[in-house]
């Protein structure tokens, strides 16, 4: 019995501590001088904004939108053709009191590497194409846009490059989406189509200015960003509400979950970088194009820089009391931009390893001693088990963990339920953990 309980003991310490040395070698891949390459490159289109030029083999968004298709294509090309590359159309209808005042076609980019076991299974990066100036319907004026999103566009460019190298067992999407200054237009058509065709989203990280590290507030910053998230999703039922005023999870729904997945992955992999999670859809009053991910019942969050200057943020270029106005490649910080894209790539390649989230997680011990946990385990020969977490009720990020094996239930003795929230994860042989679940619902122990 002691022999078991010691092996018991090493399996679950093993799989606390296993990290792949495949993710330091995707930080070490990532380049900043090819992500410097292409943020320039998207620079010199003049303007990228959604009504701007189409026809023009050297400015406006058609031009920049079919040199990111090419890119994409050739990364394809180098990776024997691991890469399906196509774009995403469709027309939104003009209204003289919106930003699109006459019918306009919205395209973004998109590149599927196929995953070999579970294909319909998706993890997404995005980047925005479009650029604006002060004036949100100018699409003739310079808009070099870029760090807003020459930054984000250029990151899953090169995470595409690099993680080509691989495969894995769930699909990766990297996706340039059209129309985000205008109306969040390209994220919502592909949460339409995602919805559509039955895509079974593991989650969307959204880039939206990676590259500032010079702060309005006169903070300079090369080690931390900021991880937007809200707390539970907008489409859950009234029913769902009310059984959460009994049994908490205010701040545990999918999207949280993944915003803490990106946390602790990049602290095990990447601890030079502080992430910060931020508990909010996004920035006060403002949005990006995870949220139509959100609207559509998907795990969604945003990647972005920590300190912003709004100097260059959706500014004319001109000077105004000694102030320099417009976001141009000066205010772009290369190497930090490598490592926001770093953040991404290795997020991506766990999350694309590891195995399926459990599914109807339930959770018993309403006035009892111990705490106990189930679900319905997976019919998948690369799964080792599964591993339980908890947390004080205040605490943001999940604190304790048990490996607990190829189980179906299991009892942790002597934690009071009332003390703590709990979750389930999945883990496979490889190491690599699914994002937790949140218990859905509870049952009452036999």
């Amino acid at each position: 019995m002691k022999k078991i309980l010691i092996l018991l003991f090493l399996s679950s310490s093993l799989f606390a501590q296993q990290t792949d040395s495949r993710i330091y070698d995707i930080i070490e891949a990532v380049s900043a001088e090819r992500i410097e390459h292409d943020i320039r490159k998207l620079v010199s289109f003049g303007t990228r904004h959604s009504l701007s030029d189409t026809v023009s083999d050297s400015r406006g968004i058609g031009a920049a939108r079919r040199w990111i298709k090419n890119e994409f294509t050739s990364i394809s090309k180098n990776c024997n053709k691991c890469l399906e590359v196509s774009y995403l159309r469709n027309i939104v209808k003009g209204d003289p009191n919106t930003r699109i005042p006459t019918d306009t076609e919205i395209v973004s980019v998109m590149a599927i590497q196929r995953g070999t076991k579970y294909p319909n299974r998706y993890i997404i990066m995005s980047g925005d194409i479009d650029s604006r100036v002060s004036d949100p319907l100018d699409g003739k004026s310079d808009s070099p846009g870029a760090n807003d999103n020459a930054s984000g566009m250029a990151g899953t460019i090169e995470a595409a490059r690099v993680l080509s190298n691989y495969t894995f067992e769930s699909s990766i999407i990297y996706v340039g989406l059209s129309g985000e200054e205008q109306g969040l237009f390209g994220g919502k058509y592909m949460a339409e189509v995602a919805k559509e065709k039955g895509w079974e989203i593991i989650g969307v990280l959204n880039n939206d200015m990676i590259s500032n590290i010079e702060g309005v507030n006169g903070v300079v910053d090369n080690r931390s960003f900021r991880i937007f998230s809200e707390p539970t999703p907008i489409t859950e039922t009234d029913e769902v509400r009310r059984k959460r005023r009994l049994y908490g999870g205010e701040v545990d729904g999918i999207s949280r979950q993944l915003a803490r997945y990106i946390h602790k992955t990049t602290q095990t992999y990447m601890p030079e970088m502080n992430p910060t999670m931020i508990y909010r859809l996004d920035r006060f009053g403002r949005g990006g194009h995870h949220k139509p991910f959100n609207d559509a019942g998907f795990a969604a969050v945003r990647i972005m820089e920590t300190n912003e200057n709004y100097t260059r943020q959706h500014q004319d270029l001109r000077t105004e009391n000694g102030i320099k106005y417009g976001d141009v490649i000066e205010g772009v910080n290369f190497d930090y931009a490598k490592k926001l894209t770093a953040v991404n790539a290795i997020n991506l390649a766990s999350l694309a390893w590891a195995p399926p989230q459990p599914e109807n997680v339930e959770i018993a011990g309403a006035v009892e001693p111990s705490t106990s946990l189930k679900w319905k385990k997976l019919n998948d020969d690369g799964i080792a088990g599964y591993k339980i977490y908890w947390r004080e009720t205040t605490a943001p990020q999940w604190r304790y963990s048990k490996f607990v094996g190829n189980v179906s239930e299991y009892l942790l003795k002597g934690i009071v339920i009332d003390n703590y929230l709990f979750g389930v994860a999945a883990v496979g042989k490889n190491g690599h953990e699914s994002v937790v679940v949140f218990p859905s619902g509870v049952y009452k122990r036999e």
